[in-house]
């Protein structure tokens, strides 16, 4: 038997997980996956900043407005904007007034919980 040399994941079919951030759906942070990982996020009003060591993050924003904090700087955001985010940044959404956002979060490479840092 050939095992696949593709992953599929539907993501508003896995169970959400608690975050920092909110609630994730995280989909291929499997043992036999370096590459990366996958996750919707829906971020909460506190969301907690953090920073991570190894990890890169790109966000992807998919509902919602507001901003995201990296490294100080206040940046607005709306659908559709997307910010890589390094190793070392520290970084949180923060939702603005529809009191909701939603976003796509690419984990390079693949979460693990290990590399969050909260200061």
């Amino acid at each position: 038997m050939t095992i696949p040399r593709y992953l599929i994941a539907q993501l508003d079919e896995t169970d959400p997980t608690p975050c920092p951030c909110g609630t994730a759906r995280r989909a291929f942070a499997l043992p036999d996956n370096n590459t990366a990982s996958v996750h919707v996020v829906d971020i909460k009003q506190d969301a907690r900043s953090h920073h991570h060591k190894d990890h890169t993050e790109i966000y992807v924003i998919l509902e919602g407005q507001g901003h995201l904090e990296l490294d100080g700087a206040a940046i607005p955001v709306r659908p559709l904007l997307s910010a890589l985010i390094r190793p070392g940044c520290r970084h949180r959404a923060v939702v603005g007034e529809t009191g909701r956002m939603r976003i796509l979060n690419i984990v390079i490479p693949p979460f693990d919980p290990k590399d969050e840092w909260f200061d």
